[in-house]
């Protein structure tokens, strides 16, 4: 397994976030995290990129306890791409860039600038390696944050609701690179997400949260109706369309 979590609890005084969280994932699998607002979905990513320091449980990335890793060792093997962006004066090449920082001890090296630009390749962002990241769409500007994690050559990828604030066209367009960024580099990605159809498309491996637990975890199985109702309270009925089931509000 590229990433394990055991027993994982985390609470603020006097309210429990999480407890018990148990989860593996391996190379080339996306997991959707999905749950209502305010369930712990964004605190349990915290945890794992070690923003937060849970109260019991470990977090394993290929079998290394990422609080014994140092800072510079934990971002070879996580990237987190986060809801909030700061958008500073940096153009998109050097944005891309510091996503090196870990590997840079002295100056940027020929392989880092090798890397930079075979990334922004993949996300097609040749064009726009020169402007500046305020004068991008907000899919644009994803796909560079995006390119900036994916340049630290993690083992896990982390992304917190990276559709949120897309147009559909380009949630889509993000959704697949990320699915495409972790068949053909065979790392593993952890999505949260709230919607239901976008991650039965898009995940290979899904996980319920519900009341700071794993309600449920697994295949395309536990997608069922009374699994959504008991998480969302909402009548759902689930209908086949092409070769994937539809989750509908009743």
């Amino acid at each position: 397994m590229i990433l394990t979590i055991q027993g994982l609890a985390f609470y603020y005084p006097g309210r429990s976030i999480l407890q018990d969280v148990n989860l593996q994932v391996q190379q080339g699998e996306c997991l959707a995290i999905l749950g209502t607002n305010g369930v712990g979905k964004t605190t349990l990513l915290k945890c794992i990129n070690r923003v937060l320091k849970p109260q019991q449980g470990v977090v394993l990335v290929e079998n290394e306890a990422v609080f014994k890793l140092s800072r510079s060792e934990l971002a070879k093997r996580i990237g987190y791409v986060s809801q909030r962006q700061e958008t500073p004066r940096h153009n998109v090449f050097d944005a891309v860039l510091l996503g090196r920082r870990p590997y840079i001890k002295w100056d940027v090296s020929a392989r880092d600038l090798k890397i930079v630009e075979q990334v922004l390749g993949l996300l097609d962002l040749n064009d726009f390696s020169l402007r500046y990241l305020d004068e991008l769409s907000g899919g644009e500007l994803q796909k560079v944050i995006i390119a900036r994690a994916l340049a630290q050559e993690p083992d896990v990828l982390l992304f917190d609701e990276p559709t949120s604030s897309l147009d559909l066209k380009n949630q889509i367009e993000v959704l697949k690179i990320i699915q495409h960024i972790v068949k053909t580099k065979q790392i593993a990605a952890i999505v949260t997400m709230h919607d239901l159809n976008q991650a039965i498309r898009f995940a290979d491996k899904f996980l319920f949260l519900k009341e700071g637990t794993v309600f449920s975890a697994g295949g395309l199985e536990i997608i069922t109706s009374e699994n959504v109702e008991s998480v969302y309270s909402i009548p759902v009925s689930i209908e086949q369309f092409g070769n994937h089931p539809v989750v509908l509000p009743l």
